[in-house]
């Protein structure tokens, strides 16, 4: 079993002094420890009006990286020291940007402007621009529909950056597996891991025995149609004979070829739409948006 640096009794202690010192309901709490693997601390924080954050010393830019998403009204309830006992003090996020975590502690956060469930389908202006250029936010939206994403799923996503930003904070209990082909791809999917404070996810340069050795194995998989498609199947059928597939493509032919692959390799429940999407313009007239296919199936 793994270690763990806050055992059970030690999370109830620091409820019961937040609950002694704090007007926050017990009830309202949600509980996060990010010195266990894979926790995102950012999207959980945007999603609950209160999180109680476990944390390790060492983490210098905790309260910037969540000021600069647009949390900084949240307020932090906190002491000085390692254990629950002591004076208490409560500050607005916005204040202690320059601030860093210098002891494994507990820390109470209120957001008040909380979702309470997160809304797929994010604008593109959300994520780092760099050297991609992503989907539209209401195909990406029915997209992650069609993946049926569970909170604690593996998903490999190839060659789709957004996406694969998405589905790990939708499986904030699991994993995503995010294939870049491209150097520079690469790159921007780093920035997005730093901007949306994610913790689950796991970059790899291409889809083979070798680079998908010991990481989770996926339940989903959403790939970009390449020349390298039938291979990437082929692999990951290897790894889960089970998986569910989406595949994005905006060729025809690929698109009516595709069931046709389906059944040679044993995938079921095929398929195949087409999303269209038409925005109004300053000048009064609409701009249509590349209309891919999207094909899916249950192996």
């Amino acid at each position: 079993m793994e270690k763990q640096l806050f055992t059970n009794a030690q999370i109830l202690a620091w409820l019961q002094y937040f609950a002694e010192h704090t007007p926050v309901d017990l009830d309202r709490v949600r509980i996060l420890d990010i010195t266990r693997k894979n926790k995102n601390l950012i999207p959980t924080v945007e999603s609950n009006a209160a999180v109680l954050v476990f944390t390790e010393a060492g983490h210098q830019d905790i309260f910037y990286r969540m000021w600069d998403v647009g949390l900084g009204e949240c307020t932090v309830w906190y002491n000085e020291g390692s254990d629950p006992s002591g004076p208490i003090f409560s500050s607005p996020l916005k204040e202690m940007i320059d601030r860093g975590i210098n002891a494994s502690a507990g820390m109470l956060i209120l957001n008040p402007n909380a979702r309470s469930t997160y809304k797929i389908g994010m604008s593109n202006s959300s994520f780092s621009r760099g050297s991609i250029d992503y989907v539209g936010s209401e195909i990406r939206a029915v997209i992650l529909n069609k993946l049926h994403i569970a909170q604690d799923d593996a998903v490999c996503v190839i060659s789709g950056e957004s996406i694969a930003v998405e589905a790990a904070i939708l499986a904030s209990e699991g994993d995503v597996i995010a294939v870049e082909y491209n150097q520079n791809d690469r790159k921007t999917m780093e920035e997005n891991i730093q901007k949306f404070g994610l913790n689950n996810v796991h970059i790899i340069d291409h889809v083979d025995d070798k680079t998908l050795a010991g990481l989770p194995v996926p339940a989903l998989a959403f790939l970009v149609a390449s020349a390298s498609m039938e291979q990437e199947l082929q692999c990951l059928l290897k790894l889960n004979p089970r998986m569910r597939f989406v595949i994005y493509t905006l060729d025809f032919r690929t698109a009516a070829n595709l069931p046709a692959l389906f059944t040679q390799m044993g995938i079921g429940g095929c398929e195949v739409v087409q999303i269209a999407v038409s925005k109004l313009t300053a000048k009064n007239t609409f701009e249509a948006q590349p209309a891919p296919w999207l094909i899916s199936g249950q192996a």
